[in-house]
Order: C-alpha cells, then structure tokens, then sequence
C-alpha cells in the first residue's frame, strides 16, 4: 500500500458514468518474498488508450502482465485481489485462463513473429480452435492486416516468410495476429521501444485506428509517445499508483509532485 503520507491522485473512472472494459481492485504481485506491486486499483474506459509510465521497475510491466494472467507462468509469483472483466473475477482459480486470453490480447515488447508465413502467423490460432473454412480464414487474414495497416505491404507476400520483414512490420503482423481472436482488450509492454522512429510512428498510428474497436493498455517509457497516443496515464513509482488522470492533466496540470519530476525530467 501507499504510505498513509504520501499525496495520490487515482481518478476513479467507476464512479463515474463510464463503461469500464477492465478493473483492478487492491492487487498486489508477490515474486518470492518481493512485493512488486502494492494493493492498485484502476479503471480502463472501454475504446480508449490508458498509458503506464515510470521508471524502469516502478512495476507497470508487472502490473500489465498481471491483467491477463502472463504472470501465472513466473515461477514463485502470487497474485491477490480482484482483476474484473465482464462481471467476473478474472483471478480466480475457476477461470479458464487460455480462454480468457482470446478476449485480452497481447503483444509484446520485441516483435516475435512465428518462423511460418504472414498468413499461418495470423491463422495459427484461429485453426487451433478449430475454424477450418479457408474463406473464413482468408477474409479474417485481409481485415487483420488492413486494421493493422500491414495489407498493402504484405497482401502480394502472404505466403513468405514473416522473419522477413522490417521490425515495424514483424510489429503490425504481431499486432494483427492478436486481433485475429477479436479481443477486447489489447495489452502492449513497450510495443515499439524496439523501433526506429519512422516505424514507431506506423504502430502508433496503428494504436490509434484500433481504439475504435478494441481498448488497449500501453506501458510506456517514450513520454513523447504516451502524450501523443493516450487518453489516460497512470504514474507507477515502486509499484504502487501515485496518480491517474486524463492524459492531458498528467503531462500538464499534475497533481502530484513526484508525478510532476517524472514528466519533467527532474526525477530521481
């Protein structure tokens, strides 16, 4: 928990007259003996972009993988409190965690396309489920990757290699092939800190056509870059939320002074 002194800002989105796409409710991440993440509670609107920055092990990371269960595969690592979708608690024990991931997807930090062509990259998935119709699978291939504005690149290259492509590219393919389940919710760790600037540039734009149709958490360390695409921020500093706001607030008009170093530059 945060220290009784310390000064916070958590804009609860709940008590307001939002649809929330996903909650926490006091979550705390245990590796071993470490607490990495202290008691958090958040609200994520439904088709917005809600950035989390912080220094390099505030904890955002943690706490984004702990929003679809990737934390369940780190040996040692205990997760309490409530983590809602849909009316449910997606931590307990009862919730098929493999089927819960159809609904929130996630890319992650290095682009990691599969070693098969751009059209198995994306159909991979959908055939381990079971769908078989190959004109089903073609047209889910070309609206993933015009969605992921990969198509015109790639629509000629279907049948090649993925490990061929640029690393914005390999990024938008990966992008396409989580919304190929058609989430709801998309979760990206440092989507594009592996990108040179033009590329980073394409996944932003990606992030933002997608908003229309899918919510999607960001961890960030481009401050540039949670300013430019996100609706809301949340500020985590050793793992805890310090403060939680619109975006513009955050970059602007922070309530909190640590939040205020951090944006700044004058942190640490």
């Amino acid at each position: 928990m945060i220290d009784e002194n310390s000064e916070t800002y958590i804009r609860d989105l709940k008590k307001e007259d939002r649809e929330l796409a996903l909650s926490t409710d006091d979550l705390h991440v245990w590796y071993g003996e470490h607490e990495a993440i202290h008691g958090v509670s958040l609200g994520f609107e439904r088709f917005k972009i809600s950035a989390l920055i912080g220094a390099s092990g505030s904890g955002k990371s943690t706490y984004l993988r702990s929003l679809n269960r990737m934390n369940d595969n780190i040996y040692g690592t205990k997760v309490l409190g409530k983590i809602m979708y849909r009316g449910l608690d997606i931590n307990s024990d009862k919730i098929d965690v493999y089927e819960m991931r159809k609904h929130i997807g996630m890319v992650f930090q290095q682009p990691n396309p599969f070693a098969k062509s751009i059209y198995d990259n994306i159909t991979f998935a959908l055939k381990q489920h079971g769908e078989k119709d190959k004109a089903k699978l073609d047209a889910i291939v070309e609206k993933t990757l015009k969605q992921a504005a990969l198509w015109e690149q790639v629509k000629d290259k279907l049948h090649t290699s993925a490990l061929a492509l640029s690393g914005g590219q390999a990024q938008r393919l990966c992008i396409a092939r989580a919304i190929a389940m058609e989430p709801d919710i998309l979760l990206m760790d440092e989507p594009a800190s592996a990108l040179d600037p033009i590329s980073t540039q394409a996944v932003e734009d990606t992030m933002m056509e997608l908003k229309d149709r899918y919510t999607i958490i960001i961890v960030t360390h481009n401050m540039q870059q949670a300013a430019r695409i996100s609706d809301f921020t949340a500020f985590f500093h050793h793992g805890n939320v310090y403060e939680y706001d619109d975006t513009k607030n955050i970059f602007m008009r922070p309530r909190i002074k640590l939040t205020d170093d951090y944006v700044s530059g004058h942190f640490g």
